[in-house]
């Protein structure tokens, strides 16, 4: 059996003063990503802890608002309370904000790495993943975000979730190339 090996096919961009250049099947892999950030550059190991910090900071956050109550999470599939909808009212007003400003102002990486972000079109894939992720969402009570603060909080029972998304996730990757993107 013969195997050619072939350089990855490449492709130049002009990004206003910048010409980039991108290996095809990592722009290709980019159409069905939020964006095509993926740094260069190599840290040590222990760099690593900033983002367990901010983890821990972010569970804090989750557990004093009360994003992580299970009885929060029914009021607002059952409309019964505005809680839920302010936090990701709020979340969604941040994000968008953040994102303009990247964009108007060129902000760059704490590393000077530039920030590239690429349109998407909406499609019926993620009109269905969005359900199953809502009916997933309001069955078990628990977002993915905060799936470990409920962990560390005492609700142990989550961990059958978190194998859950984790074997979702699973046969996600295994039929991706068969799903519709």
């Amino acid at each position: 059996m013969n195997h050619i090996q072939q350089e990855p096919a490449r492709t130049i961009h002009q990004h206003e003063t910048q010409t980039i250049e991108f290996i095809t099947d990592y722009e290709v892999r980019s159409l069905d990503t939020s964006c095509i950030n993926e740094t260069e550059l190599k840290h040590p190991w222990w760099y690593n802890f900033k983002y367990l910090i901010a983890g821990i900071l972010f569970g804090i956050v989750l557990v004093k608002s009360e994003v992580i109550s299970w009885f929060r999470i029914q009021e607002m599939f059952r409309l019964q309370s505005f809680h839920m909808y302010g936090v990701i009212g709020t979340a969604i007003v941040t994000g968008m904000l953040s994102v303009w400003l990247i964009k108007k102002f060129k902000i760059k990486t704490i590393y000077k790495e530039t920030i590239y972000l690429t349109p998407k079109k909406l499609n019926k894939g993620q009109i269905i993943g969005g359900l199953i992720f809502g009916f997933g969402w309001a069955m078990s009570g628990a977002c993915p975000g905060p799936l470990f603060a409920q962990v560390g909080t005492g609700v142990t029972v989550i961990v059958v979730v978190i194998a859950s998304a984790v074997a979702g996730t699973w046969v996600y990757g295994k039929f991706r190339d068969k799903l519709p993107h």
